[in-house]
């Protein structure tokens, strides 16, 4: 009797299917300039490196917008921010001028992580004024408020002659990072897609704490979250500042990237573009920005070798994904998402 009754041994939890499908989106990425690289397509290894980085500046963004329901026009204000401290920094090193004179000596730095903390710091301090403000509104209200800031910096950077003004700055120096060479195209996207990775386990371990939790409750309703002795305020300015601080790495990459930067990356189509990335890999989806951002790598690259209007054919994906596919790529691979 007692063999009858005994349980058979539990199976081993395999995988969800939410998370083999962001695994096999992440090997996909990694093997990309692998391949490019051994057929000798260095082109191919640094348009990797582009959709890695754009992938950073959506994964910055869903914390917003997909799990916290803040829509912002204005991402692109950490994006640019981030780009001009590396601009700004390697502009200073090649003239062999410190960086800043007053209130404090700083000597300017070629060394990559410095930058990058940097970059964290401008962009989540900058995150957190216009959050403070912005975050007192909602609705339409809070989208032209970020709107307005993000223009706001744009038409600075324009009117800002001694970082190249509306002709933008060219970083003629490439920062340094220990133990790799930077320039190298393949190294370089190691440390594009190192920092997307840490970025995702970071999103990950914070939508799955109770602050995410708290945040997700008060995208669905404010007022209940404050019934259980919550303020909302607090909790969704925090995940700006980390959205922000996000996108601000992004930004500093993709100027590293491009030797460039310039205030085209402070504007709103920067920011529209950035919410394309969410919206077609899937809204409140972890691993959706790093499939719509290379779906939108390889549409503008396969498209826009066809036809200068390449944007018509993206306009037409996007617009089947809000109407008939609103959980974007991943929610039609992966399914529905539960919880």
């Amino acid at each position: 009797m007692a063999d009858a009754l005994t349980l058979p041994p539990p199976r081993p939890r395999l995988l969800s299917r939410d998370a083999l499908v962001s695994l096999a989106v992440l090997v996909a990425l990694a093997a990309w300039p692998l391949a490019a690289s051994a057929l000798g397509e260095t082109w191919y290894v640094n348009l990797a490196s582009r959709a890695a980085i754009l992938a950073l500046a959506g994964v910055g963004l869903n914390l917003a917008l997909g799990y916290g329901g803040m829509v912002s026009l204005g991402h692109a204000a950490f994006f640019g921010l981030g780009g001009y401290v590396v601009g700004i920094s390697a502009d200073a090193a090649l003239a062999g001028t410190p960086l800043l004179t007053w209130p404090i000596h700083i000597e300017a730095t070629t060394h990559l992580p410095t930058l990058w903390a940097v970059s964290l710091g401008v962009a989540a301090l900058a995150a957190l004024a216009i959050g403070a403000i912005s975050l007192r509104t909602s609705g339409v209200y809070f989208i032209m408020i970020t709107l307005a800031f993000a223009q706001m910096l744009y038409y600075f950077a324009l009117s800002w002659p001694a970082y190249g003004g509306e002709d933008g700055l060219p970083i003629y120096v490439r920062n340094a990072f220990p133990g790799l060479d930077t320039y190298d195209p393949l190294h370089f996207f190691a440390l594009c897609f190192a920092a997307l990775v840490l970025a995702l386990a970071l999103s990950a371990l914070t939508i799955a704490s109770r602050f995410g939790q708290a945040l997700q409750c008060a995208r669905a309703s404010e007022t209940r979250l404050a019934t259980l002795g919550i303020e909302p305020f607090p909790i969704r300015l925090t995940a700006f500042v980390l959205s922000g601080a996000i996108t601000g790495l992004a930004g500093a990459l993709y100027a590293e990237l491009n030797g460039f930067v310039s205030p085209t990356m402070l504007g709103w189509h920067t920011s529209g573009e950035i919410i394309v990335f969410v919206l077609l890999g899937g809204v409140a989806r972890l691993i959706g920005p790093v499939a719509g951002a290379v779906a939108f790598v390889l549409l503008e690259t396969l498209l826009g070798g066809l036809t200068e209007h390449w944007q018509l054919g993206l306009g037409l994906v996007l617009l089947g994904v809000v109407l008939f596919q609103r959980g974007g790529l991943i929610g039609l691979i992966a399914g529905p998402r539960h919880g």
